[in-house]
């Protein structure tokens, strides 16, 4: 398998994982890097069965058969990989996403399955090592939900217009200036909350760029804090501008008006992950984008799993 192939739009890629047998081999290349392990014990010396797909444990302890997609967001699939690499590829490459709908009139498949390969496939966009940015780092939150003056009147909710919590939802970024952006969703914006995340994200003696907003109050303490005050029209002075972040938060709320319509809150990290790790690959082809995603394919998704109430924010009061 030539981990070089090069396909530049959908067609060539369609061309190229004509069958299972090259997507397969594909698969075990940027999972295994031609080097089988055991995804139950950990054992590299596997060797292939019969059947040219199956392989089996050498270590006494374990003997277990296993293929490329056990372990990971394949795994137990009733889909062909054909039809997972090309949803991949319109997720990752398309910069606003791809609704289930649209995706299961694209792949032919229902509507529901095509949902759950959408977030799958979110569950491998997930970056496990943690990002520290450095330099300058743009900061700020925003809220997305629709507004109360395009709701039936019946619907509407009075005083939750602006920065009000009751039916938005609460996103916090940070962008470092030419670099990678990191983004969550938050229980409120208050200074605690707010001002743990950047600790946790930003190297010390960095310049932080933010708003007015009172939850960045103190962060000179440990930064270069700059300030613009938007309050009063002041959108750049100098190199202060949250223009950056504030172009993310475009892309991500353009996605979800355009693309999604709307979003459940109990999977709204699934869909940032999406945005930022497009963003953060935006220099790369695409066939390095593809390959690198395909690479980070190990962690299983189970429906049951994915339709359960989970925790809601990703930092929550009691970690703060």
């Amino acid at each position: 398998m030539k981990a070089e192939t090069q396909f530049t739009n959908l067609y060539d890629l369609r061309e190229y994982f004509s069958n299972e047998t090259v997507c397969r081999e594909y698969l075990e290349q940027f999972r295994w890097g031609g080097r089988p392990i055991c995804p139950f014990c950990g054992s590299e010396k596997p060797y292939k069965l019969g059947d040219g797909k199956t392989y089996k444990c050498s270590n006494k302890e374990c003997y277990k058969k296993f293929t490329a997609t056990v372990g990971t967001i394949f795994e137990n699939t009733k889909i062909p990989l054909s039809k997972w690499f090309v949803a991949m590829y319109l997720i990752t490459s398309h910069k606003k996403g791809i609704s289930s709908l649209q995706l299961h009139r694209d792949l032919g498949v229902t509507q529901k399955t095509a949902w759950f390969i959408n977030h799958r496939i979110r569950e491998m966009l997930k970056d496990n090592a943690p990002t520290v940015l450095s330099n300058v780092v743009e900061v700020d939150e925003t809220f997305v939900g629709g507004k109360e003056k395009n709701k039936h009147k019946s619907k509407r909710i009075p005083g939750t217009q602006g920065r009000s919590t009751e039916t938005k939802t609460v996103m916090f970024g940070l962008l470092e200036r030419n670099g990678k952006v990191v983004a969550y969703k938050v229980p409120n914006t208050k200074k605690k909350t707010l001002q743990t995340i950047i600790n946790d994200s930003v190297q010390k003696g960095s310049i932080i760029i933010s708003d007015e907003w009172k939850g960045y109050n103190g962060l000179s303490a440990k930064f270069a804090h700059l300030r613009v005050n938007h309050s009063q029209d002041i959108y750049v002075d100098g190199i202060a501008h949250t223009q950056c972040i504030d172009g993310f938060w475009s892309l991500l709320k353009r996605g979800i008006i355009g693309i999604y319509h709307s979003i459940s809150e109990q999977h709204t990290d699934r869909y940032v992950t999406e945005f930022v790790q497009r963003y953060n690959t935006r220099n790369t082809t695409e066939v390095e984008r593809f390959n690198l995603f395909l690479s980070q394919c190990e962690g299983r998704l189970k429906y049951k799993d994915l339709i359960k109430k989970e925790q809601l924010f990703s930092h929550t009061e009691e970690q703060l």
